[in-house]
């Protein structure tokens, strides 16, 4: 009797994680850091009896933080690599997590702590984008689309933002510790992630030559007239969709929701950032359809919202402050996107991280919008200013359409 020949299994060989994954982990757990706090402006009001303006400071504190973490981090990831630049930026967002959590009576300590979490965001902006976007190309990735180095990275980002805020917003209103377990949370992941990120790969080559810091802070692209007719006037609204969305609709709709302030905030900024990450992946299509201007059809949705939050600020209706949500969120999704698009379209390696802070600088400046507003109440009201803005996005919106036919 023969006995059958015995088969053989092949062995499985695992698939290794594409390098760009062992990367975007940190940018989504410094997102998360950066976000966390918005939809816990009510509960500092109410709990910490924080006043209004005082709340709004708190935002204003995490864009000081940026500034330097947009346009610092960049040149110095030039010179010592991504790497370690975004393993600090990791590291600074779990202290401000920390002092967050600790120093809930503390107005100098919440300062402190919102600006070292907007320095953390600022690195993952500048150098995180940049390193995904390398990541993203050849040797590290041979089967990316070309816009992948964009939309990746922008994914990420809002993904961090709106799940974060989520997060964190769900457990202030029905979880123990309102004040303390947000920050946890965030602590808890950021350190997960660290050892995988120590895998990821560096792109910036060692040998590559640098001049001074004050010459590698320079940069000459935001002088590019691409940059100036096409991306400048689009970029303060990237933000500030978000800061009219989440910052400002909630306060102005707070009289018609009685307990749940705080939950209607945090929906409101999940429905954003949510429908912006729903729309981001389809930036590409889109500007294959529109023959390369997404940006417009951005401005003009992002002008539909601003005139849907006139209307909010007149009805006071928290149904028509989700419907602005939801298209300032779409709004958002594609124009920041389109923005990366634009800039790594003009940019080289030695400038792609420099040049991204630069945008992303700009680009925070709308979120400050809430904090003006809030300052400005006693001399205009809120449909008064939200119809000048509106006015000012038309204004834009012309602006970027007459660039890109110029360009």
């Amino acid at each position: 009797m023969t006995s059958r020949p015995t088969r053989r299994t092949p062995r499985r060989t695992p698939r290794a994680t594409p390098p760009w994954q062992l990367a975007a982990p940190a940018l989504f757990v410094m997102a998360w850091g950066g976000n966390h706090f918005t939809p816990l402006l009510h509960m500092y009001e109410t709990l910490g009896h924080y006043s209004t303006v005082t709340a709004d400071l708190f935002l204003g504190f995490y864009v000081v933080g940026l500034i330097p973490g947009l346009l610092l981090a960049g040149a110095l990831s030039d010179r010592y690599g991504r790497k370690p630049l975004v393993v600090a930026g990791v590291l600074v967002g779990i202290t401000a997590s920390v002092l967050l959590g600790l120093g809930f009576t503390s107005e100098v300590v919440i300062c402190l702590g919102r600006f070292l979490a907007g320095l953390s965001v600022g690195v993952a902006m500048a150098v995180g984008t940049a390193w995904i976007k390398e990541l993203s190309s050849a040797p590290y990735d041979l089967i990316a689309r070309p816009t992948a180095g964009a939309r990746r990275p922008a994914l990420t980002l809002t993904l961090g933002f709106g799940l974060g805020a989520g997060v964190s917003g769900v457990l202030a209103q029905w979880g123990p510790m309102p004040t303390l377990l947000p920050y946890a949370v965030h602590i808890v992941l950021s350190l997960v992630i660290l050892p995988q990120l120590l895998r990821a790969p560096e792109t910036v080559p060692q040998s590559r030559a640098h001049g001074s810091l004050w010459v590698d802070l320079q940069v000459p692209l935001a002088g590019h007239r691409r940059f100036l007719r096409v991306v400048l006037p689009t970029a303060p609204w990237v933000f500030g969709a978000a800061g009219i969305a989440y910052a400002m609709m909630p306060k102005l709709v707070e009289s018609q929701l009685g307990e749940l302030n705080l939950a209607f905030a945090t929906l409101l900024t999940v429905v954003t950032l949510g429908t912006g990450a729903l729309v981001q992946p389809q930036v590409s299509r889109l500007n294959s359809i529109t023959r390369g201007r997404a940006l417009v059809v951005g401005m003009g949705l992002m002008l539909v919202g601003v005139l849907s939050a006139v209307a909010t600020a007149v009805t006071l209706s928290p149904v028509l402050a989700l419907v602005t949500g939801i298209l300032l969120g779409a709004a958002y999704g594609i124009t920041v996107v389109a923005g990366l698009v634009e800039i790594q379209r003009i940019s080289t390696a030695t400038d792609l991280a420099g040049i991204t802070g630069v945008y992303y600088s700009l680009t925070y400046v709308g979120f400050l919008l809430p904090v003006a507003f809030a300052s400005l109440t006693a001399f205009a009201s809120y449909p008064l200013m939200l119809s000048l803005l509106a006015a000012a996005c038309a204004g834009c919106l012309a602006l970027t359409a007459v660039g890109l036919r110029r360009a």
